[in-house]
């Protein structure tokens, strides 16, 4: 065994529900201006993954950038795994330059996941704006798989934002009407409300800015409809140590407590979001 190798399998760990693991990059999809489905061989990580859960991936083997980075896992198969990755800054621009057969360090699987096995609903509302569509492929999968129906409501400030690659039954909303209907996700929701209960009981589920997640959050509030969000806070670790994913949220007894996001989360219920 070369040094390289040793180091590499002194560093590759892998517990019941956790997994550090060498990824290899196997393909790369470019699906708009800016943003990138990247393909990874990290058969640990893909075998035990669920929609909602993310993954941290070290880009590079040097200090810059020194964190790891969070990303949802937008698709696992076999052996294979998908990031949805928009290239916005440093470590997004490492990750979209890599070329295939290269190898990063990626730790899996994190977080919790969407109650996409549960008995109490029929029909799932998938409500994503911009890049948060990312965890939606592998959540429309997983309804498929138990038998239940789903709508896509998609948003963006444009139609160049909105992320329907390999989405099915979508309804689009653009901030400026240039394509679908003229408004945010939540507008849109409201606006097909009616014809969605019409379906059957529904569940929501949710990914995207934080401020329309708030917005929705109100709206299922006051609609007394069941919903589950996919939050987003900047990591430093992933795995509970450091403390930096700290978010406040409402609690049972009617007061307020800090949630540790990469732990308790990043999926929560949307009646805890103030």
């Amino acid at each position: 065994m070369s040094v390289e190798e040793h180091h590499h399998a002194a560093e590759c760990t892998c517990a019941s529900h956790l997994c550090d693991v060498p990824a290899t990059l196997v393909r790369k999809q470019q699906i708009a201006a800016d943003v990138w489905i990247i393909t990874f061989a990290a058969a640990a990580i893909a075998q035990m993954a669920k929609p909602g859960n993310f993954v941290t991936i070290k880009v590079n083997s040097t200090t810059q950038p020194l964190l790891r980075r969070p990303f949802s896992i937008h698709n696992a198969q076999g052996s294979l795994l998908d990031v949805m990755v928009k290239n916005v800054g440093s470590a997004s621009n490492i990750l979209c330059s890599m070329s295939e057969g290269s190898t990063c360090f990626m730790l899996g699987a994190l977080g919790n996941s969407f109650s996409f096995d549960s008995s109490s609903f029929d029909v799932g509302v998938l409500v994503s704006g911009g890049i948060g569509t990312a965890p939606m492929l592998f959540l429309q999968q997983q309804l498929a798989a138990q038998g239940k129906e789903w709508v896509h409501l998609l948003g963006g400030r444009t139609k160049h934002d909105v992320l329907a690659y390999n989405l099915s039954n979508c309804r689009v909303a653009t901030d400026d009407g240039s394509e679908g209907f003229c408004g945010t996700t939540v507008d849109l929701l409201r606006h097909e409300l009616p014809h969605l209960r019409a379906l059957g009981r529904l569940q929501l589920f949710a990914c995207g800015p934080n401020g329309m997640l708030r917005a929705l959050a109100t709206l299922c509030g006051e609609e007394q409809l069941a919903c589950e969000l996919s939050l987003e806070a900047v990591m430093g670790c992933g795995i509970g140590i450091c403390y930096g994913c700290t978010v406040e949220v409402n609690d049972l007894a009617g007061g307020r407590r800090m949630l540790l996001l990469c732990q308790e989360g990043a999926v929560i219920n949307g009646s805890l979001l103030i």
